[in-house]
């Protein structure tokens, strides 16, 4: 098992997202990504999404990338509001451990991580020391 700090640098290089630093939040289920902007299509008969980000943090550089949509689910935010996110899988690629784990995408403007790492990611693979920082490296 890899020990992880309280924040970490990882990527998910399926959608194009080279580097990104995300809070290892073991108070959340599911991981989360920030997206400014969604626009759900179809193609083949199943749903799919057009998503836009803000990957790196205090920038306004927009990334956008096409997934299927995995599954919508109500998720409840740590200030206990309930809203329906749309879910999709991808790789996350976080020091030694490379998988596809789920994400739910939400607008994250006012927030300062652009991506949460939830324990459902973590589960079997990581421990996470909360007094410590960056542990797989910048």
């Amino acid at each position: 098992m890899q020990t992880l700090g309280w924040k970490e640098w990882g990527a998910l290089p399926d959608i194009g997202i080279d580097r990104i630093h995300m809070k290892v939040d073991t108070g959340a289920k599911t991981s989360c990504l920030h997206a400014f902007k969604l626009e759900p299509f179809e193609r083949d008969g199943a749903s799919w999404l057009k998503v836009y980000v803000h990957p790196q943090q205090d920038s306004l550089q927009e990334h956008s990338f096409e997934a299927p949509v995995y599954e919508q689910r109500e998720v409840t935010d740590s200030g206990g509001h309930t809203e329906v996110r749309y879910v999709i899988r991808t790789r996350l690629v976080l020091g030694q451990f490379d998988q596809v784990i789920e994400l739910t995408l939400t607008n994250r403007d006012t927030m300062k991580f652009r991506m949460l790492l939830g324990r459902q990611a973590m589960r079997q693979h990581f421990i996470v020391n909360p007094a410590q920082a960056h542990l797989l490296g910048e």
